[in-house]
């Protein structure tokens, strides 16, 4: 499509501003190859994360589980005791879980 070629020319966009990239060599060019430059270094991180993760199965720790737990630990305590009520709630009505009144007379 022509708009992405005159936005890199420093051509007005579609919403009325100025170019995203005045010139190829000015300060656009500088800020890009900055984000180019901190994806690049994220996307190390992220190799280096999948190590971890596969020595951790090379443990015999479940990595889908660790990520779970991950999840979990980065929730506030009354977030988590909603979510693990409504699962409650929803396994029952599944038939996953015995219901409370079953389990009630079963202790009697």
């Amino acid at each position: 499509m022509a708009i992405v070629p005159a936005l890199l020319r420093g051509a007005a966009s579609p919403l009325g501003e100025e170019g995203i990239m005045p010139d190829v060599g000015g300060i656009a060019g500088a800020q890009l190859k900055s984000f180019i430059e901190r994806i690049e270094r994220l996307e190390e991180e992220k190799r280096a994360l999948g190590e971890v993760y596969a020595e951790a199965r090379g443990t015999g720790f479940e990595p889908k589980i660790m990520r779970q737990i991950l999840k979990i630990r980065k929730m506030d305590k009354d977030e988590h005791d909603e979510q693990e009520n409504l699962l409650d709630i929803y396994k029952r009505a599944l038939g996953m879980l015995p219901d409370a009144g079953e389990t009630a007379q079963a202790a009697e």
